[in-house]
C-alpha cells in the first residue's frame, strides 16, 4: 500500500506557516499559543475523517481509528509538534504527519486492521520551553513523576500545569496504558544515510551516553614572570587532555563519540596563568560494555597527563543513561517492508534523544530514519525532499499493517 506523498507535502509545508522564521523554520515552544495552533490544525484535519480525538493528564494528544478486535491494545504511531527556538520544519513534525497520513490512507481505502491504530502527539519533547526533554513521553511511561512535572516553571515562571489549563490540554485518557507496539518516523538528523546514499535508515536501537564533569587543577601565578618550565597550568593540561582522549576514542572506539561542551575559568584574567579549569565530557557508544571501557580509558589518560604536567585531575559522573535496545520483531518489520518496497537501507543505531526511547521501556518499540540534507537539525535550513518524505511514510503505513497481520497468523497458529 502506497502513501500519497503530495498530500503528505502539503500538510507538511500547512504546518510550517504556524510559527514561521525569517529562515524558513519554525519556532512552536511546548504549550505556547504557536504549539496550540499546531495541534488545533492537526485536530482539524482529523475531524475531517472522525478519529477520536483525546488528551492524557500530561497533555499528550491522541487521535485514535478503532480495530476490529477492540479488546486489543493499539499499535501507535507518534512524535511532536513543538519545536526549538528558531527550529527547522521536520523535526518531529514529519513523523507526526507522516502518522495522520497513514491514518489518512486507512480510513479512504477503508482499510480494517486488527489493532486499534493511534497517533500520539508527545507533549514538550524538545527541552526549549521547559526541561527536562521528552518530557510527556517521560510521563506517560512513568519515568517522570507526573506531580512533580506539573510543578515545573519555564524562565518566566509559569507552570506546566497552569499552561495545560490555560490552553485545555488536560484529559483522562490514561497513562502507562498499555501499547501492542510504538513506530516513530523520524528525520535523521546527522549526515550518515546521505553520505551513504541510503534511502531508509533501520533503527535498532539509542546510544548509552556518560557525562563526565572534570577538574583541572594547578597553580595560579604571573604570566610575565614565571618561566615556562615552572609552570603548573591546567588550562595546557585541559588542551592536552582534550588532544589525547579525541585521539584514543578515534583510535580504540570508532563506532564512540566523544564532546567537550562546556569549559569554565574561574577568576580569568589575560596575563594569569589560571588556578584551575571545570569542563565537561559526553561519551557516547551503541554498546554499554564498551562505553564503560571508554571511561575507564578516559579516566586514566586524565591521570597520566595531570601527573605529567604536575596537576591534580578529579571526575565525576553526572549522568548514565544505559544503551537502549529496540524490540527485535519491530525492527524486522520494517527491514522486511524496506525490502519489500525496494528502498536502499542501513541498520543504524539512534545518536539523538527521542521519545521512541523512553517508549521501548515500555512496550515493543523501533524508530525509521530518513536523510536530511547536510544532516542539518535544530536549524532553520533543516531540509528534507517531497520522495524521502514519501518513503518513509510508505515504510512506516506497510511496517504497522505488517506488525497487525502477525498478530492473525499468531492467532491463526
Amino acid at each position: 500500500m502506497k502513501t500519497n506523498g503530495k498530500r503528505l507535502w502539503n500538510s507538511l509545508m500547512e504546518m510550517a506557516k504556524i510559527g514561521a522564521t525569517e529562515q524558513g523554520g519554525n519556532t512552536r515552544l511546548a504549550l505556547t499559543d504557536q504549539d496550540l495552533a499546531g495541534r488545533h490544525l492537526l485536530i482539524e484535519w482529523a475531524s475531517e475523517l472522525d478519529f477520536k480525538v483525546s488528551y492524557d493528564a500530561i497533555g499528550n494528544l491522541y487521535l485514535s481509528k478503532h480495530g476490529v478486535h477492540t479488546d486489543l491494545a493499539p499499535i501507535v504511531m507518534g512524535s511532536h509538534l513543538d519545536t526549538q527556538p528558531k527550529g527547522g520544519r521536520f523535526d518531529g513534525i514529519y513523523g507526526v504527519l507522516a502518522g495522520l497520513e497513514v491514518l489518512r490512507c486507512l480510513h479512504e481505502t477503508q482499510t480494517l486492521t486488527h489493532h486499534p491504530i493511534e497517533l500520539v502527539v508527545w507533549m514538550n519533547e524538545e527541552g526549549a520551553r521547559f526541561t527536562p526533554a521528552m518530557m510527556g513521553s517521560g510521563v506517560f511511561t512513568n519515568i517522570l513523576n507526573l506531580d512533580q512535572v506539573l510543578k515545573t516553571t519555564d524562565k518566566d515562571g509559569l507552570s506546566v500545569e497552569s499552561e495545560l489549563i490555560r490552553t485545555e490540554q488536560s484529559g483522562q485518557i490514561p497513562l502507562q496504558r498499555h501499547f501492542q507496539a510504538y513506530y516513530e518516523l523520524h528525520i535523521e538528523q546527522g549526515p550518515v544515510l546521505e553520505q551513504n546514499q541510503k534511502e531508509i535508515g533501520v533503527v535498532t536501537g539509542g546510544q548509552a551516553i556518560i557525562w563526565l564533569d572534570v577538574e583541572v587543577s594547578g597553580k595560579a601565578a604571573h604570566a610575565g614572570t614565571t618561566p615556562m618550565a615552572m609552570r603548573h597550568d591546567p588550562m595546557l593540561g585541559t588542551a592536552e587532555m582534550m588532544i589525547a582522549l579525541e585521539k584514543m576514542v578515534l583510535q580504540d572506539f570508532p563506532e564512540g563519540l566523544i564532546t567537550f561542551g562546556e569549559i569554565s575559568i574561574q577568576n580569568s584574567s589575560r596575563n594569569t596563568i589560571p588556578a584551575k579549569t571545570q569542563w565537561t565530557i559526553d561519551l557516547r557508544h551503541p554498546e554499554d560494555t564498551q562505553i564503560q571501557n571508554m571511561q575507564q580509558q578516559v579516566l586514566k589518560l586524565l591521570q597520566q597527563i595531570a601527573a605529567q604536567r604536575h596537576l591534580n585531575a578529579t571526575s565525576q559522573q553526572h549522568w548514565h543513561s544505559p544503551a537502549t535496545y529496540f524490540d527485535a520483531g519491530c525492527v524486522q518489520t520494517v527491514q522486511s517492508t524496506v525490502e519489500d518496497l525496494g528502498f536502499s537501507s542501513q541498520r543504524m543505531v539512534s545518536g539523538a534523544g527521542h521519545d521512541a526511547i523512553n517508549l521501548a521501556k515500555h512496550c515493543p518499540t523501533t524508530m525509521i530514519f530518513v536523510p536530511c540534507e547536510g544532516g542539518l537539525s535544530h536549524n532553520e535550513a533543516e531540509k528534507i525532499t517531497s520522495l524521502q518524505a514519501e518513503q518513509g511514510a510508505d515504510v512506516l503505513l506497510n511496517s504497522i499493517l505488517k506488525f497487525d497481520q502477525q498478530y492473525k497468523l499468531a492467532r491463526a497458529g
